[in-house]
């Protein structure tokens, strides 16, 4: 057993899909959640650009809050970073996510899937290789969706429905009958969160894919094969985190960003299925000096 927390990383708050499907899985582990939404949305930057944040939030996780694993739980960032952090991290058990293209196609019955994704994700060269190698099982309607992440961050209720109406509408008609999307890939953490406002557009019958419940289930893996699986609850007592603020650990998740804390606080509040310590800021100063 580890009592070290698992890191948890997003460029904001659409991570939190990921961390409610690893609190369900791992109900006794501690999490470090970092929201770089001062750097966001990486899904419109360069490779070299998210490469760069990803590699320093891992590198101050790993030496301010000691953490045992990873969890990059941003698609565009795993597509841009996760083969460097293996070379920089090498002991380090390491959870990334890409578009479940895979169970898609092993869920669909026409045969015809589309995938929503920030542009980054769907231009990296990762994502294009998972492509290729299915392109003979399905027919694949890729749509980047511009804007849809920076919307549900800032929780604009009337850009979110015009946004998935609009990416829905550019991915094809929908529904079970031959011919038709019946299996929608969310290839961003942001969308199941507005999953709701998607179903508008494609109906109840159509199959939604995210991957929070997978990587979830892989992180317990690497875990307990590293021998750091916690087996018991967290213990009761207070203790000081690296910013020199007291937390009650029995409240197992840490929120950090990059932004500011009372934006994710908020969106912890909206999201996340278990309350969470009150979120810190990080700069980079902050960061480089850790």
């Amino acid at each position: 057993m580890s009592d070290r927390p698992v890191g948890v990383f997003d460029s904001g708050i659409g991570g939190f899909s990921v961390l409610n499907a690893l609190q369900a899985e791992l109900p006794n582990e501690r999490f470090v959640y970092f929201a770089d939404t001062a750097h966001a949305p990486y899904g419109e930057r360069g490779d070299d650009y998210v490469a760069a944040r990803t590699r320093a939030v891992t590198r101050h996780l790993v030496d301010a809050h000691d953490i045992k694993a990873m969890v990059v739980a941003c698609n565009t960032a795993t597509a841009a970073a996760i083969h460097l952090l293996r070379v920089d991290h090498a002991a380090l058990p390491l959870v990334g996510v890409e578009p479940a293209l895979k169970p898609a196609v092993a869920i669909s019955r026409t045969r015809r899937i589309a995938v929503l994704a920030t542009r980054g994700t769907l231009a990296s060269a990762k994502f294009n290789a998972l492509l290729a190698s299915l392109a003979a099982q399905a027919d694949f309607s890729l749509v980047p969706c511009d804007g849809l992440a920076a919307a549900i961050e800032a929780n604009d209720a009337a850009g979110i429905a015009s946004l998935c109406a609009r990416y829905a509408a550019a991915a094809g008609t929908f529904g079970i009958a031959a011919g038709k999307v019946d299996t929608l890939v969310l290839g961003c953490t942001h969308y199941p969160f507005v999953a709701e406002q998607l179903r508008a557009s494609t109906g109840a019958e159509v199959h939604y894919i995210d991957t929070g419940a997978p990587v979830a289930q892989q992180t317990r893996r690497l875990l307990a094969a590293s021998q750091q699986l916690a087996v018991s609850a967290t213990r009761q007592e207070d203790t000081a985190d690296a910013t020199g603020t007291t937390r009650d650990r029995t409240r197992t998740t840490l929120l950090l960003t990059s932004g500011h804390s009372s934006q994710l606080d908020a969106a912890a509040s909206r999201w996340l299925l278990r309350s969470a310590a009150p979120a810190a800021v990080f700069s980079a100063a902050a960061m480089a000096a850790a």
